[in-house]
């Protein structure tokens, strides 16, 4: 079992930036990769940004990379996101994930990942 706590989220000015944080807890041996994903009102459940653990390599979402930054802290085991430049089309749920069954590369589909924290809310004006 994983656990996962996201926070971080807001309202913010098009343009700004915010920065979500996920505690991991739980059996974090087992992970394989973390991953940010999104979902806005009428949308399916994208992935946006992703990290294997083994090796840290990250993975981006075209339409974030360059704007977003996925990295974790192993000694607090946290993964963060922090998103500059952002747009009204940023807005949207957010959700931390955990993807332990899997090896390999990471996945950017969200059934492919078996444990998720409760999402928070992050909402760009123009």
């Amino acid at each position: 079992q994983v656990q996962l706590v996201e926070s971080g989220g807001g309202s913010v000015q098009a343009g700004g930036s915010v920065r979500l944080s996920c505690v991991v807890s739980g059996y974090i041996s087992s992970l394989n990769c973390l991953g940010w994903f999104r979902q806005a009102p009428g949308k399916e459940r994208e992935g946006i940004a992703l990290i294997r653990i083994n090796d840290d390599r990250k993975y981006y979402y075209a339409n974030v990379k360059g704007r977003f930054t996925i990295s974790r802290d192993t000694a607090e085991n946290r993964v963060y996101l922090q998103m500059n430049s952002l747009k009204p089309e940023d807005t949207a749920m957010y959700y931390c994930a955990a993807d332990t069954s899997r090896r390999g590369a990471c996945s950017y589909q969200a059934r492919d990942y078996n444990y998720w924290g409760q999402g928070t809310q992050v909402t760009v004006s123009s």
